[in-house]
């Protein structure tokens, strides 16, 4: 069973890799910065779902995207069940973080406004995504 999930593992990071890049491309964002968000949030499991939030929502697929954005995803045809879908998950999250680029820069601040709009929770999580970068990209820097 382990080997399957890990090979499962593999085979969606590769399949994932191509949409990390491209909509990576897309936002002008780091694809690195991006699975790096995915490996925080659901530790890079497409199918993750959280129902412990306090104020009642929950988030699914590969980028924990909250059930809050629901309404808004649906006015452009994406439903729940597509947010399972790796590329389709990749791209909404990207989509939100470069909201909150806009409106922070592109900094910590705004990845981590993708997991909490409290500063202090946001600075906690970004700590989490910046740990969760490659080690040979942080030795280039």
């Amino acid at each position: 069973m382990r080997t399957l999930l890990i090979a499962a593992t593999i085979l969606m990071s590769q399949s994932a890799f191509a949409c990390w890049n491209e909509v990576g491309q897309k936002y002008g964002i780091s694809p690195y910065l991006l699975h790096a968000i995915a490996k925080t949030e659901s530790g890079l499991n497409p199918k993750a779902i959280n129902r412990s939030n306090r104020n009642g929502t929950y988030d699914v697929g590969l980028m924990q995207i909250n059930s809050s954005w629901l309404p808004t995803l649906a006015r452009h045809g994406i439903k729940e069940e597509h947010l399972y879908e790796p590329c389709v998950s990749i791209e909404v999250g990207a989509w939100i973080l470069a909201q909150n680029i806009r409106r922070l820069g592109y900094s910590w601040d705004a990845v981590g406004a993708y997991n909490s709009g409290n500063p202090n929770i946001g600075r906690k999580y970004a700590t989490k995504v910046y740990r969760n970068l490659p080690p040979e990209l942080m030795a280039r820097n």
